[in-house]
């Protein structure tokens, strides 16, 4: 049977069409292709993998991946990224706002609730899904940086795509009093911390599900792409830029 390192090594380039040394060192995720375009256009550089699941640019030792949506995906690509060990993974998502937020918000999770399922294949359900604190520190700087603000706090990460009619699930999402809802924040967290990868997340809210004018179509999620996108991308590209020109570590977490 090969090792999980030799089938990790085998599938990065299988599943991206990019040969591993032509990854950055500084990773950035992302569940839409549209943001590898605005990435490839901002550096010039060629985007790799149309005709594979995940596509990917470089440029400047960060590569973005489009991977996918879902926790499935989100497990498979921080998997597949052990056979890099990139220096820090930061997931650019977009997620459904609750309690306050407004689309357009950007929620800086310090912690993802573990409803995927996913997760429980890597970690027992006690463990917290948590992100490095020096990556999440980095975004947060720049995000004022740029003069902008961002909510805190739990996010919610469900394998239910369709649960907006739900109003008994709804109500659990008000008691446990979480920022917002998506599908790989938890997922991306542990699957991280199994594989030794330093991760964070920077959630952009596209919707307010939790009231049937505020639930996601077609026309809202471009809209909240054409205002909001291009914010959300930079400050994933300059947070990693600042990682990097620190020289610090960020992995305060011994991975044990």
């Amino acid at each position: 049977m090969k090792t999980k390192k030799e089938i990790v090594t085998d599938w990065l380039p299988r599943y991206t069409g990019r040969a591993l040394d032509q990854f950055g060192e500084y990773i950035l995720l992302t569940n839409f292709h549209n943001y590898v375009d605005m990435f490839a256009r901002q550096f010039d550089v060629e985007i790799m993998g149309l005709d594979k699941p995940m596509q990917t640019a470089t440029a400047n030792n960060i590569t973005i991946i489009n991977f996918g949506m879902g926790s499935a995906m989100a497990a498979t690509v921080m998997d597949l990224l052990s056979a890099i060990m990139p220096k820090a993974v930061l997931f650019l998502g977009k997620c459904g706002g609750l309690k306050k937020t407004k689309v357009g918000d950007f929620i800086l999770p310090i912690a993802a609730i573990r409803g995927e399922g996913t997760s429980d294949d890597y970690m027992p359900p006690e463990i917290p899904a948590l992100p490095s604190f020096r990556l999440q520190q980095s975004v947060s700087y720049i995000i004022k940086k740029h003069e902008l603000d961002y909510w805190t706090g739990t996010v919610y990460t469900t394998n239910r795509r369709v649960w907006e009619h739900d109003d008994e699930f709804k109500e659990y999402l008000r008691d446990i009093r979480t920022m917002g809802i998506d599908m790989e924040t938890a997922t991306i967290f542990i699957v991280g911390f199994a594989n030794g990868i330093p991760h964070g997340a920077l959630l952009l809210v596209s919707d307010n599900p939790m009231t049937p004018e505020g639930v996601k179509t077609s026309q809202s999620d471009a809209n909240v792409t054409k205002e909001y996108a291009n914010t959300h991308l930079q400050i994933g590209i300059e947070a990693l830029r600042e990682l990097a020109d620190s020289g610090e570590s960020v992995k305060h977490l011994i991975f044990e």
